[in-house]
């Protein structure tokens, strides 16, 4: 379908709403008009037609852009729209489809659109654009729409939708075509010019309802997204969710932390609100009057404040973007927003906490039913009732270290440099600390090198990725990089020791957690067996941080991590970027 639901009755004849008393009343049964769709964009751009603020921004992708196009010039239906006539004045979008709009005439009546919002802008973007993605084109010879590129064909038969809007610029270009190229132009103009949509049209209607049947109208069809529903939810003339949540991702900016994505910053508000972190409580929102979502925005915003303190000095990540997993984040907002000082003894089961529910999959797949107990933890640590925060997160094991791939969009290898950056590890070439903060901001891969070369592992018969694991990868500068290149570890050790020294040699491996037996096997070329030795040191490295918190897995989890093999459930080959996902909305089951 091109429209943004399946169906486009909108059931208003004979429609209630509801009143705040719960009493309902009869409004008025509007017949739609019939409209072409051309004369629409035309009043979109001039300020009659306006986007409210709270609508979604445009979603689309080229497919559904080019099917409602064909869908035009077939004269196939495409739904109907719907509009919100009113005097009053909402927040509007300054721009549709990347053009300008006039704005809004102060005092005038006019027309939000509640429903066809993607459809609308897929016209005037198509017949008004012409830059990005708007570049449209029509190729009268196979019939059909395309995006164009540089090596798009071109000729006079491939007419830019753009020319569409304008007969003689159109048919200037078509002149010399054969006549049934011809007639195919004319038809293009005729049909993109007459086509016509029914357009409902509502009135005597508030601001607050007009969000609401927004939001009803768009639960089907192409779905919005959870922060598109809370925003449209709690919309009011003097409330827009959206500049709230801007104000708290500011905080981090503040702080120079980078941002998480926005709907980790509504779980923050959601469970600030009494609610909690489910997208179910987070549709709760809706509940509060406006000065409680304010009031609850600010207590995120100041627990954030001391999240991002706590991560940046306690478990030395620089930048958000080197958290593993976003939901930790959000549990840590929450601590303390309930805990605002701790103890020094609360500070370190804190960080227990962070490595144990960094070390797995916790995260990844959190939800609804981990959600309640996860805060029922926290408010039990924040009162003092458990030394722990408990988490149904299981035992890490060392076989991930081998067996992930290394790549910045997962979570093995965000955690393999925050372990790494916490022991303030050497060059190994220079003997200086490695810049930790540049290297987990991720600006850098050469920040990073493969202790037994890609080239060196291939010549042996490794695959990529069986030498692209986290195991393999230490930290290292840009110079001791290009040092070290492709040569064997027998090779480039060798010199480092009779340079350096083997003292120093071996206490600049030791802070990049390559320990004694990982050594002598680099010394042999043994990959087999510093993979495996390496990643021991790794794991024992983050059981020491976990330490106690180790005693708070479940039994269940600890049962069921105790009962498989080191290697089952991971994954048989570590492609590059296909293990865990890079930590956004995907990154919990909820």
């Amino acid at each position: 379908m091109h429209s943004e639901h399946s169906s486009k009755d909108h059931g208003l004849r004979g429609a209630c709403s509801v009143s705040a008393t719960g009493r309902r009343r009869q409004s008025a049964s509007p017949e739609p008009t019939i409209v072409p769709v051309s004369r629409l964009a035309d009043r979109v751009l001039t300020g009659e037609i306006v986007l409210p603020r709270y609508q979604r921004a445009f979603v689309w992708g080229p497919h559904q852009i080019l099917h409602l196009l064909d869908s035009v010039l077939r004269n196939y239906p495409i739904g109907s729209l719907l509009l919100w006539d009113t005097t009053e004045q909402l927040a509007s979008e300054e721009t549709v489809a990347g053009l300008d709009v006039d704005p809004p005439r102060p005092g005038r009546p006019v027309k939000y659109i509640l429903d066809g919002q993607q459809r609308l802008a897929s016209i005037i973007g198509a017949l008004h654009g012409g830059a990005g993605p708007w570049d449209i084109a029509y190729d009268l010879e196979e019939e059909r729409f395309f995006q164009r590129t540089p090596e798009s064909p071109t000729g006079p038969h491939i007419i830019p939708m753009r020319k569409v809007s304008s007969a003689g610029s159109l048919f200037g270009q078509v002149a010399e075509l054969s006549p049934e190229l011809r007639e195919r132009a004319t038809e293009l103009y005729e049909q993109f010019a007459n086509y016509l949509v029914p357009v409902v049209t509502l009135d005597h209607m508030s601001a607050e309802e007009s969000a609401e049947v927004f939001v009803r109208i768009n639960s089907t069809g192409t779905t919005m997204n959870i922060v598109d529903v809370a925003r449209a939810g709690t919309w009011s003339p003097d409330f827009d969710l959206k500049e709230e949540i801007e104000s708290l991702l500011q905080v981090l900016d503040a702080k120079r932390y980078g941002r998480v994505d926005t709907k980790t910053m509504l779980r923050t508000i959601a469970v600030a609100s009494g609610f909690g972190f489910s997208t179910k409580d987070i549709n709760r929102l809706r509940e509060l009057d406006k000065e409680r979502l304010r009031e609850a925005v600010a207590e995120a915003a100041k627990a954030a404040e001391r999240a991002v303190d706590f991560l940046s000095t306690q478990i030395r990540t620089p930048k958000a973007d080197a958290l593993p997993y976003y939901n930790q984040f959000a549990v840590l907002v929450e601590v303390f927003r309930q805990l605002p000082k701790p103890s020094s003894a609360q500070y370190d089961a804190l960080r227990r906490w962070f490595w144990l529910t960094a070390s797995g999959e916790y995260f990844k797949g959190w939800s609804e039913a981990q959600m309640g107990p996860d805060l029922q933890a926290i408010t039990s640590f924040a009162k003092g009732e458990a030394q722990e925060i408990e988490t149904g997160a299981a035992l890490p094991r060392s076989a991930v270290w081998r067996r992930s791939a290394f790549s910045k969009r997962n979570a093995p290898s965000k955690l393999l440099a925050l372990l790494l950056a916490y022991e303030d590890p050497l060059d190994l070439l220079t003997g200086q600390r490695i810049d930790v903060g540049r290297a987990l901001s991720w600006q850098n891969d050469k920040e990073f090198h493969h202790f037994f070369p890609k080239a060196f592992l291939r010549s042996r018969g490794v695959s990529s990725a069986g030498a692209n694991v986290c195991g393999n990868l230490v930290m290292l500068t840009s110079h001791s990089n290009i040092w070290v290149t492709d040569r064997p570890p027998s090779q480039y050790l060798r010199d480092l020791a009779d340079i350096e020294g083997e003292g120093p040699l071996r206490e600049r491996l030791s802070t990049c957690l390559v320990e004694e037996d990982a050594y002598q096997a680099a010394l042999r070329d043994d990959y087999d067996t510093f993979l495996r030795v390496r990643s021991e040191t790794l794991h024992q490295r983050l059981m020491q941080l976990i330490g106690g918190a180790a005693g708070l897995v479940s039994p269940a989890a600890r049962g069921e991590a105790q009962s498989l093999p080191d290697d089952e459930g991971l994954e048989e080959e570590a492609d590059s970027d296909s293990l865990l996902d890079e930590p956004i909305d995907r990154d919990s089951a909820d």
